[in-house]
């Protein structure tokens, strides 16, 4: 009993309507078995292929005749660095490399912390990973990132808090005179 599926009927429909004869591969006189089988389906394929060159799909692609960007030949993992990339992938860094990141933008991640214990915190936090790190439980790197005084950093983020000095205030004026004089309207 044949299994009755409506993608492979759909996709037989469009090699039907696509081939030249009206025909799929087996009825134009090859040696092939059905396309549908797992052992066949690179005949399928390659079918598909051809024909959507004869449509003119792969006409003008962008990188035609050109080296796929960012692939060297000494980079077995081009791969992997344009998936960690394109996708902004972390946390699969060694410990030592993730802090120095983190403690490069330490003080944006402060800035945006609304009180001094969230900030005490997360200074106390990035401390105890360092110290962490520096016992080279995993192996890794060296760890070389320092670590951060608390008060400091407080001090640092209330500053960076305070508004900007603004213009200085213009001098009062000194008050002017009245020379007796005025000026008149037109009358007349």
């Amino acid at each position: 009993m044949a299994e009755h599926d409506p993608v492979r009927d759909a996709a037989r429909y469009r090699v039907r309507r696509d081939s030249p004869t009206g025909q799929e591969p087996s009825e134009q006189g090859e040696d092939a078995a059905p396309p549908g089988r797992m052992e066949n389906r690179h005949l399928w394929v390659d079918v598909l292929v051809d024909q959507a060159v004869a449509r003119g799909e792969f006409d003008n692609l962008a990188l035609a005749g050109k080296p796929i960007p960012g692939i060297t030949a000494h980079d077995p993992d081009w791969w992997l660095k344009a998936l960690i990339e394109r996708e902004q992938i972390s946390g699969v860094l060694p410990e030592a490399i993730q802090l120095r990141k983190d403690d490069a933008v330490l003080a944006d991640r402060l800035d945006a912390l609304r009180t001094e214990q969230q900030v005490r915190d997360a200074v106390e936090e990035f401390n105890a990973r360092v110290v962490s790190a520096r016992r080279q439980l995993l192996g890794g790197p060296p760890v070389v990132t320092p670590l951060r005084d608390v008060e400091h950093e407080v001090h640092e983020w209330s500053a960076r808090r305070l508004p900007p000095p603004g213009p200085p205030a213009p001098a009062a004026e000194p008050p002017r005179r009245r020379h007796g004089w005025r000026r008149r309207g037109r009358s007349g």
